[in-house]
């Protein structure tokens, strides 16, 4: 995934893998989406999150999926 759309930092939420330059764990955005809230009530919630990097985030998991998907 893109350095720029996520970090990890030890000393920031315990090492969570957090949107870059927030304290809002990527988790959430996963979270939000499972609990059937819209990407909107997520960007409402967290707007230290740009939608353009949010999308991007989600994005990036669709690739990896795709990536990563055995053929059958």
């Amino acid at each position: 995934m893109d350095t720029l759309l996520v970090s990890r930092d030890p000393e920031i939420m315990s090492g969570a893998l957090c949107f870059t330059g927030t304290r809002v764990p990527v988790k959430n955005l996963f979270d939000y989406l499972e609990g059937a809230s819209s990407l909107e009530d997520f960007l409402e919630d967290f707007p230290s999150v740009p939608r353009d990097k949010a999308v991007a985030v989600l994005e990036a998991a669709r690739e990896r999926l795709t990536v990563d998907a055995p053929v059958a």
